[in-house]
């Protein structure tokens, strides 16, 4: 029997209540009730009030009639849309040189470029939102000296070009991985061909390389395009507020919970976030990438000549110098004492760094409380989640797998909108406080936002872990119970390990779902802690202070799970 025949029935079939499937059954019907409450309910919950009148309760669509006759809100989806596209543009223009260069030629540092154009994703890109205009501003260090020495200015940072830049550089991370693996997947026989035939330089890429690589470019652009169309941080902190996740913000942080105005906004975010990953699917349907030999033998290197290796190398040294300028940016001004009106700093202190230890710890330790629990659930789910996918035959598991990956599509403004529209009305158990109050709902909103990062992990780990391990375990009379817990999650520590790590690093600088959630500044963490600092003049260095953390905290998180997983990947090999 084929398998497609196999999964056709898989899906068919009625549930199986055998008794070795209770165990497996029970925990997927506890977790799929766990992502109902915190996932699916909020998100329903924000599409049911938009279609409500908000007098009589009736459905209406008026709501949304409402939206669209305001010019401010067909404005700001325009400039969703259009900030979202050029960014994803700007980002390929960025992404595609490094790709190509460092998988098409052979020289030395190819490595360390790729690893230096990840880099940008450590930084939030709300922080590199303030860190570029020091250098790209309208009185940044590069207008300045273009005005002293040519005359003029050019607005980088005005409007939205600035949250263009901004997201470029920040996500461009995404092509660049996604682009750079399907370069080296190629099939070599299909260039070797084109070359036999006459085919070479920019024609052999525009009609044989890059249609190679479209699905890692495709899967890079549309990760670009979902995550600036949903970004809220980096607008609110260039002051860009007509755009449609600020204006979500805006709307029920400013007139209230109740209005309608500011669900639309957040159901249009979601239909946007499924709509890109629609066409991304759209752009690879029908469409025939396998490759002939295992691996595909990737691009056929060779060496640069002389004045190539110069070209190559001055580009490459341009662009990761463009790229790198808001971590140099915000390290300045954490040690600036004034940096205004003047290419850099006057002079230079560690004060800010004194300041944020000891009055903003409370973000500090907040952060790494909410984002060590999210990591844990997220782990823990990941890893009940993969084995239930991959060892089990129960009903309904791959609705599960698709269930939990669903948070994907759900920018953090929604969720946090949709949880304040669920649980306001709800006491934490033996106290009068609102439960969307709570900072536990935080940690849940956290972990919602990450599940997708550590469940891959997990199944990528249990899928390297052989079956007959366990079948031997069992065949020496160990129990279901015992054999996962001393054979399959031992086997998969180093996936759980980069799960958590994942988790944590990125959930530290949540910013969209965790600023609708923040009641007061004593329960909120770090990321909250650097938007407030960065909304005067006078706490902008603590909140660059702030920032570094932030980026340590990431960076560091980031370097780990590499280890974990190059680890795991030794252990393998040796075994």
């Amino acid at each position: 029997m084929t398998s497609n025949s196999t999964t056709r029935k898989s899906f068919l079939r009625l549930p199986d209540f055998s008794a070795t499937q209770w165990g497996p059954g029970t925990v997927a019907t506890l977790i799929a009730i766990f992502l109902l409450v915190v996932l699916i309910l909020p998100v329903a919950k924000v599409i049911f009030v938009a279609f409500q009148e908000p007098s009589t309760g009736a459905f209406t669509i008026n709501n949304f009639i409402d939206f669209f006759n305001a010019s401010l809100f067909r404005e700001s989806f325009i400039n969703s849309f259009y900030v979202s596209a050029m960014s994803v543009v700007f980002a390929t223009l960025i992404a595609l040189p490094l790709a190509y260069f460092t998988t098409r030629f052979n020289f030395a540092g190819a490595t360390l470029i790729q690893t230096f154009g990840i880099i940008p994703l450590i930084m939030p890109p709300f922080v590199g939102a303030v860190a570029m205009q020091l250098f790209f501003g309208e009185n940044g260090s590069v207008n300045l000296l273009m005005d002293e020495w040519f005359g003029f200015t050019i607005p980088f940072m005005e409007g939205l070009n600035g949250v263009i830049l901004v997201q470029s550089v920040h996500f461009f991370p995404f092509i660049l991985i996604n682009l750079s693996a399907s370069l080296q997947n190629i099939d070599r026989s299909m260039e070797e061909s084109a070359l036999n035939l006459g085919s070479s330089g920019m024609r052999l890429f525009r009609r044989i390389v890059f249609p190679l690589s479209m699905p890692g470019y495709v899967a890079g652009a549309s990760l670009v395009f979902l995550k600036v169309f949903d970004d809220l941080g980096t607008p609110l902190l260039l002051n860009v507020n007509n755009m449609l996740a600020p204006q979500a913000y805006l709307r029920i942080s400013s007139v209230g919970i109740s209005d309608p105005i500011g669900y639309v906004i957040s159901v249009i975010l979601v239909a946007f976030s499924l709509f890109s990953l629609w066409v991304s699917f759209l752009a690879l349907k029908n469409k025939d990438y396998a490759t002939t030999q295992k691996g595909g033998g990737g691009l056929l290197k060779r060496d640069l000549k002389k004045w190539e290796k110069v070209s190559c190398y001055s580009v490459i040294l341009l662009i990761l110098c463009f790229v790198m300028a808001p971590h140099a940016a915000l390290f300045l001004l954490s040690i600036a004492t004034v940096w205004s009106f003047s290419p850099l700093p006057d002079a230079y202190t560690l004060s800010h760094y004194t300041e944020v230890f000891d009055t903003a710890g409370d973000f500090i330790s907040n952060t790494l409380l909410y984002a060590g629990l999210a990591g844990l659930i997220d782990v823990l789910l990941g890893t009940a989640i993969a084995y239930i996918v991959w060892r089990t035959g129960i009903w309904g598991r791959k609705a599960l797998d698709f269930l939990a990956m669903g948070a994907v599509a759900i920018p953090g403004v929604v969720l946090g909108i949709g949880y304040l529209r669920m649980f306001y009305h709800m006491e934490v158990p033996f106290s009068d406080i609102p439960l969307a109050s709570f900072w536990g709902i935080i940690v849940i909103a956290l972990a919602v936002r990450r599940l997708p990062y550590a469940l891959r992990a997990c199944m990528a780990a249990l899928a390297q872990v052989a079956v007959s391990l366990e079948e031997a375990a069992e065949s020496l009379g160990a129990t279901k119970t015992r054999t996962i817990r001393k054979i399959v999650i031992p086997l998969m520590s180093g996936g759980i390990l980069a799960g958590f790590v994942t988790s944590f690093a990125t959930a530290a600088v949540e910013l969209s779902a965790t600023i609708m959630l923040v009641s007061s500044e004593a329960d909120a963490p770090l990321a909250y802690g650097i938007y407030v600092f960065m909304q005067s003049a006078a706490g902008r260095g603590p909140g660059a202070a702030l920032g570094i953390i932030a980026v340590l905290i990431v960076g560091v998180g980031t370097y780990l799970s590499h280890r974990v997983i190059e680890r795991s990947k030794r252990h393998r090999g040796e075994s």
